[in-house]
């Protein structure tokens, strides 16, 4: 701290810091678009400030630290504030308590990753990032305000969502981190098509397009580790069919 700190990865992480902070007040105010829209610029400049840091060499024990700070509270306190007075608030004590334990949770997620940060693997993370969480809540809100309905029903479905969306955070299901991407170096033709055609369709259809890509990500994951435990199962039977097949011989 005495020899200062990086303006540039810390000014991001600040706006990050504001964005949540906006959206806590434009839900009071009942702008839940707005609000959730928030939320998602605040997700987009935390994905920049790590990265911008890791390419000028300007990170920190400090930035780390700060950035989890304000995760907290673009990630878990406010998009927890918004989906309580958007949806679930009718549901009473069941309802503000998911969206308390979405938030402890979120809490929960980020010690845990602070502390494991040194030893885990970057191309994994281990339970769902809670801007990633944050985002598909976000993302349901637009959805919904697309479709007609921004003042949902009383519905079941939405407190399961948290819950659902708190146990991945804190559970052991590995994510894709997507952190050895690496814009400076070259790439196969066929993923700029993609990319641009990713942008073409998120531009046509924002709000369907954001709901899509969120809630894929955030199935990603149980999906995978569904399909890793019955590759594993099938090895097993493989391997003790061989066993058998060389004991009767």
């Amino acid at each position: 701290m005495k020899k200062g700190v990086y303006l540039l990865p810390n000014l991001l992480t600040s706006a990050s810091l504001f964005g949540g902070f906006y959206s806590i007040v434009a839900a009071l105010d009942g702008k839940y678009e707005i609000a959730a829209i928030a939320i998602l610029i605040s997700a987009v400049l935390d994905c920049l400030d790590g990265r911008i840091a890791r390419l000028t060499g300007t990170t920190s024990r400090f930035g780390m630290e700060y950035d989890s700070l304000a995760d907290l509270v673009a990630f878990g306190l406010a998009p927890g504030f918004l989906i309580f007075v958007w949806a679930v608030r009718p549901f009473g004590r069941y309802g503000w308590l998911a969206a308390f334990l979405y938030v402890v949770c979120g809490a929960l997620r980020l010690a845990r990753y602070n502390v494991e940060a040194p030893s885990v693997g970057s191309k994994r993370f281990n339970g769902l990032p809670i801007p990633a969480a944050a985002a598909f809540i976000a993302a349901t809100v637009l959805l919904f305000h697309y479709i007609g309905q921004g003042q949902i029903p009383k519905h079941i479905a939405i407190p399961v969502i948290v819950y659902c969306l708190a146990f991945l955070m804190i559970s052991n299901v590995k994510f894709h981190s997507f952190k050895e991407l690496n814009f400076t170096k070259r790439m196969p033709f066929i993923l700029l098509v993609g990319a641009v055609f990713l942008l073409i369709l998120i531009a046509a259809e924002p709000q369907v397009m954001l709901f899509i890509l969120t809630f894929g990500y955030v199935v990603s994951g149980p999906v995978m580790w569904i399909v890793g435990k019955r590759k594993k199962e099938v090895s097993y039977v493989h391997d003790d069919d061989e066993v058998v097949a060389k004991k009767t011989k």
